[in-house]
């Protein structure tokens, strides 16, 4: 099989698509002739030899990639025979392997992809769906709130654009450039501002109001994160994940589970990013807890061991979303011998939704 693989850490000029022996499929697991595979930005940063998280950099030469779709063409030993030709779509866990034509998998982590998803659509559900909905986990969006997405067009913020609408909720999408911000528009946002201007708050208050926003989701957190905390009203939720969550490191707010928080990118396997697009810099708020305290701010990071622990349940909850349209993932597709140009686009924020490599 042709497979994508890394033998020295470094920039994305090191991935080399090369042609490798097929893997077997052990007992209780499945061979999938891969029809897509997911590119995250933890790919990148393991890539370039940076651990994140309990994650450990992997034993080189490797084959990067967590995420695939596609059909079931063989067996291990005591494998149900009901998945043999299955459409199907699988997270990997902690083992790489999705670059490439071919992929092993547990039979037990499967999910069927349903019939109205592309294998594209299914693998971004997978992982960057499932995330979304554990963001989503209790929240309480009405259509009288206003809710406000930072990296709208990537692959987590085009998601919970769709489903903030969906709720009924008044919706501004922010994200970087005209091309991005209207495709933020395409998803149905009231507002769309592009953050690479540094009115794009102003924007939102001439819009809106002072502070309009209930629902803040944020993902990329840095400078971005501190600009939008000062448009939230009184009583809102900052939802905290991916490169946002290194704010809640001693910026206060009120945190529904005193004594936790996540750490950056730990989104349902450890060092998973979650916004879909480069994070932001690791910069404190721009409020003190005694004013956050004071605006009645909650605090919402996402935090790794739920998501675990719930794993299969928000898969198969992200997955059916999607199949019933109430969700469509916007997906960025590279061939699978192009992984280093997807890697040095979505570093660079040259992507729009989730990047997928399609042998």
């Amino acid at each position: 099989m042709h497979a994508v693989r890394l033998h020295a850490f470094g920039p994305a000029e090191n991935l080399t698509y090369e042609e490798v022996p097929d893997p077997l499929p052990g007992p209780g697991q499945v061979r999938i002739a891969v029809r897509a595979a997911g590119v995250h930005l933890l790919d990148a940063t393991l890539r370039a030899g940076v651990g994140q998280g309990p994650l450990p950099l992997p034993e080189l030469p490797t084959i990067p990639g967590r995420e695939v779709a596609g059909t079931v063409e063989a067996l291990g030993e005591g494998t149900p025979e009901h998945w043999l030709g299955q459409q199907v779509t699988v997270h990997l866990g902690r083992a790489p392997g999705g670059y490439a034509e071919l992929a092993v998998a547990d039979a037990t982590a499967l999910q069927p992809v349903p019939e109205a998803l592309s294998a594209a659509q299914a693998v971004a559900m997978i992982g960057t769906g499932r995330t979304v909905m554990g963001v989503l986990r209790g929240t309480d969006i009405r259509a009288e709130h206003t809710v406000l997405v930072l990296s709208a067009a990537g692959g987590m913020g085009a998601l919970l654009t769709q489903y903030a609408k969906h709720q009924g909720a008044r919706v501004i999408g922010a994200a970087g450039g005209p091309a991005k911000t209207a495709t933020v528009r395409e998803l149905g946002a009231d507002l769309a501002v592009d953050y690479s201007r540094p009115d794009w708050a102003d924007r939102i208050r001439a819009a809106y109001g002072e502070r309009p926003v209930h629902h803040l989701f944020d993902g990329p957190g840095g400078t971005l994160s501190r600009t939008a905390l000062g448009l939230l009203a009184h009583g809102s939720t900052h939802y905290a994940y991916g490169g946002s969550s290194s704010l809640l490191s001693g910026t206060g707010g009120r945190q529904e589970e005193p004594g936790q928080r996540a750490q950056a990118g730990q989104q349902g396997e450890p060092g998973q990013q979650g916004s879909g697009e480069a994070p932001g810099e690791d910069l404190p708020s721009a409020e003190s807890a005694e004013e956050k305290a004071a605006r009645g701010i909650t605090v919402r990071p996402l935090e790794g061991g739920f998501m675990l622990e719930h794993k299969r349940e928000l898969e198969t909850e992200a997955l059916e979303l999607a199949g019933k349209g109430v969700l469509t993932p916007l997906v960025h597709t590279f061939p699978l011998a192009e992984a280093g140009a997807a890697h040095r686009a979505l570093e660079t924020r040259g992507t729009t939704g989730k990047v997928v490599l399609v042998p």
